[in-house]
């Protein structure tokens, strides 16, 4: 527009000085080596005027064929990015469907002309893995990992995988690497709970546990089971390691509130069984029966190995003069009493029991109790109805 103004100035210009000297066309001489050219000056405006314009219009024509050209090859990429962009929705939807074979080939036929080749590599991976062929996945992790921003994508990525695949260890390794660069991620604190428990690593589990509360992955409930789990197995390790006294030192040390909870206090008492410290185990039983009862404590008394079992069963007799109702204790009680072949009293523990609960086992020691007092007769009928529990 700017250029058709400044010829129409040029023009009118030339028009009212051609008015102004009609007649008087003037004289133009150019003079270039051996030659020379001669033009009165109306012939010269008019040609410059001509030069003028024939440049304009070879620049507007220049400028239409770039652009046709730029328009041409913007118009094919975009049909490559589109035509991309619809074998990469294909291929999710196959990996979805598990046609794992279908889903690699569609993300990565046109992955080099999608606006976000590091989706089409990542699908593929798991189109690779859902294949077993784990080199593959590996080499579209690799050309993942060459995109840009594909750090934290890529990294949870490899860790699920490897937790499909049961690699905790390498799961583990990479989520804590990537804890450090983005350590509120609640994806990355998931995957690590998961991997600690998994590989039973209770010590990082409990120093997890506060972000997961804080991230809301878990809630008061979960939090406490976990807090307690991850304790007692921390016993177990400690018990396998440092034995019996490495168990109770460490117990010691934890709060009065942890040593209260009726789940570890089980796990300690089976723990110091097993490393044969009977004795033991059953003053923690007496002692925590005191200010709580604890049916699974008194069941365990059976399966303890004292030298002396009097008060054991002098423990367990107080607990029934104060209620009655507790079958654990009844066939607990009972079967302390066959050791000491007391059949007659065993005999009224198991029944006291069975009319609570019936159980396979107390039938069992009932009808023992029974054949040692020669009342045959009645430990068959007692067998035939642990017999009909079973079936």
């Amino acid at each position: 527009m700017i250029r058709i103004i400044f010829l129409f100035i040029v023009l009118g210009a030339g028009l009212f000085v051609g008015t102004q000297y009609t007649g008087q066309q003037g004289y133009v001489l150019i003079s270039i080596a051996n030659k020379t050219i001669e033009m009165s000056v109306t012939t010269l405006v008019i040609f410059v005027i001509a030069a003028l314009a024939v440049l304009f219009f070879l620049e507007y024509l220049f400028k239409k064929l770039m652009y046709a050209g730029t328009s041409t090859f913007n118009y094919f990429s975009v049909r490559k990015m589109r035509r991309s962009r619809r074998f990469t929705n294909e291929g999710i939807l196959k990996l979805l469907e598990g046609d794992w074979k279908q889903a690699e080939k569609k993300v990565t036929r046109w992955a080099s002309y999608h606006d976000m080749p590091l989706l089409c590599y990542l699908v593929a991976s798991e189109a690779a893995l859902g294949q077993g062929d784990k080199e593959k996945c590996q080499h579209y992790l690799d050309l993942a990992s060459q995109q840009k921003n594909s750090e934290l994508a890529v990294q949870l990525t490899r860790a699920k995988q490897a937790i499909r695949e049961e690699n905790y260890q390498i799961a583990q390794s990479t989520l804590e690497t990537l804890a450090i660069s983005h350590p509120s991620h609640k994806v990355v604190q998931d995957l690590l709970k998961t991997t600690y428990i998994k590989q039973n690593q209770w010590k990082p589990l409990v120093e997890l546990l506060p972000s997961l509360k804080k991230s809301k992955l878990i809630d008061d409930s979960e939090k406490s089971e976990l807090e307690l789990r991850a304790v007692c197995g921390q016993m177990h390790d400690i018990a396998g390691q440092q034995g019996s006294e490495g168990l109770v030192t460490y117990w010691n040390s934890l709060t009065k509130k942890m040593r209260q909870q009726s789940h570890l206090i089980q796990c300690f008492v089976k723990l110091l069984i097993s490393r044969k410290a009977d004795d033991k185990a059953f003053t923690v039983i007496k002692e925590s029966t005191k200010k709580q009862h604890i049916n699974e404590l008194y069941e365990l008394i059976p399966s303890l190995n004292l030298a002396d079992r009097h008060p054991a069963i002098v423990l367990l007799e107080q607990v029934i003069s104060k209620t009655e109702k507790n079958a654990s204790v009844h066939s607990s009680l009972g079967q302390l009493y066959l050791r000491e072949s007391r059949w007659q009293d065993a005999q009224k523990q198991f029944e006291a029991a069975l009319t609570l609960r019936p159980d396979v086992s107390d039938y069992a020691y009932l009808a023992d109790a029974l054949e040692n007092q020669n009342m045959t007769k009645a430990a068959g009928e007692v067998s035939r109805k642990a017999l009909t529990l079973v079936s």
